[in-house]
């Protein structure tokens, strides 16, 4: 006769034997589940947004022209001081418009204004499409050739603080709100003055 521990450590392998014969099918069906569910998801779209860092990358000083944006198309050139001055006249209609940029958002070159001439008190706030791509932070005091649409609207209070606290100067109105000459470009060309 064995003893009883020997007797005992038997009776522990068979069982061991056993729920490991019960368990494997059990663990592969856990792992082929859960591999299952991490692969059937899909990939991050890229975004055409450039990443924060090549937004905010400082012109190259040898650069004769920066381009963001689709490439600017044969749309009618339209005189900036024109248009600031009659902006419903060209709202929704894609032209190209000739300027300086004024302002450029100080965070992530998300929009600038663009004025007629450098030192005019005008200008109009350009945005991008689907905010499809941004600009270098050192971009103001640049020539801006950009292609897009007119839009005038009025911000709301909080919209205008937030424009205001990236660097804009709007004319306010006596609740806070603030009407805005917009320009949606869907191309830019950038170019140093000379």
């Amino acid at each position: 006769m064995l003893p009883k521990i020997v007797l005992a450590r038997r009776l522990k392998r068979e069982r061991g034997r056993k729920n490991i014969g019960i368990m494997l099918p059990k663990i592969v069906l856990a792992a082929l589940l859960v591999s299952g569910c991490v692969f059937a998801q899909e990939a991050p779209k890229q975004s055409a947004m450039p990443k924060q860092d090549e937004a905010s990358c400082p012109l190259p000083l040898d650069a004769e022209v920066v381009k963001r944006g689709a490439p600017l198309g044969d749309s009618p050139l339209v005189s900036l001081a024109a248009a600031l001055r009659e902006p419903e006249k060209f709202a929704g209609k894609r032209v190209v418009i000739e300027g300086v940029a004024a302002r450029v958002c100080s965070r992530e070159g998300c929009w600038m204004e663009v004025a007629p001439r450098l030192g005019a008190t005008e200008s109009v706030r350009v945005t991008f499409k689907d905010h499809g791509f941004s600009v270098p932070l050192n971009s103001q005091g640049m020539r801006v050739r950009a292609e897009g649409e007119f839009v005038v609207k009025k911000l709301s209070k909080e919209q205008a603080d937030h424009y205001t606290e990236e660097g804009a100067r709007l004319i306010r109105n006596a609740d806070g709100t603030a009407s805005e000459i917009g320009f949606i470009a869907t191309g830019v060309e950038l170019r140093r003055l000379e």
